[in-house]
């Protein structure tokens, strides 16, 4: 049977999950940010928050001040009347180093795929990412948008110590890591720039639905970057 979209699920007692498909897909994530958008321009009593993920908006009630059924109702509501305005979008530029001491599994990559090294990073800089959603940990953003040529299945077995600052990527996705941490990804560069910044009025760099392009750096530049980034 097929499923009708959009589609509303209660999350426990506090929550309304909105699904908008069940993909990656460009088209299903514009549907999402904006209906984001309309929610956050007009909250019903009792809203909390919203957080959008790649085909779904969690949207948030205080159960205290909120009926489910009057919630729902207003959401109803809003998917009856198509917004006609999307949130600003904001692209930014993240510098990368691929040189092998940065990234350690680059050259596995290139043999599996049976490509050049320069081939995987030509084709890793070739393209405009976009930030999907937020999630596993502080500042985690996923990213989609990885060129088919250079899409490769996760690991077999994780690895442990993937430094911070580390550009993994497995299938269509792309992350640049936030904190050291265990991974299955392919780690094929590192990056200096701050995607964490928790003394900073906004934490996060990017913000869901932002686009993101990757600029090569040398280790030269990398260690000038980083330097700078720990001294501020």
């Amino acid at each position: 049977m097929t499923c009708q979209y959009p589609r509303l699920r209660f999350v426990g007692d506090a929550g309304i999950l909105v699904e908008f498909g069940d993909h990656i897909d460009e088209a299903i994530h514009d549907r999402v940010l904006k209906f984001d958008h309309a929610v956050t321009e007009n909250p019903f009593h009792g809203f909390t928050s919203c957080i959008p993920s790649y085909v779904a908006l969690l949207v948030g009630y205080d159960p205290c001040d909120a009926e489910p059924s009057e919630v729902e109702a207003h959401i109803r509501a809003l998917l009856e009347t198509p917004s006609t305005t999307s949130p600003a979008v904001r692209t930014h530029e993240v510098p990368v180093c691929y040189d092998h001491l940065y990234a350690p599994d680059l050259l596995a990559v290139a043999a599996q795929l049976g490509l050049g090294v320069d081939d995987v990073v030509e084709s890793h800089l070739s393209v405009t990412y976009r930030v999907y959603m937020y999630g596993f940990a502080p500042g985690f953003a996923y990213l989609g948008g990885v060129p088919h040529l250079i899409q490769i299945p996760r690991r077999a077995e994780p690895v442990r110590g993937v430094p911070a600052g580390s550009l993994i990527i497995a299938g269509p996705q792309c992350i640049v890591t936030t904190l050291e941490m265990p991974s299955g990804w392919w780690n094929i560069g590192r990056s200096p720039a701050a995607i964490l910044r928790s003394e900073h009025d906004q934490p996060f760099l990017f913000g869901v639905g932002d686009h993101v392009r990757f600029v090569r750096i040398d280790s030269v530049e990398f260690e000038l970057l980083a330097g700078k980034k720990n001294a501020g």
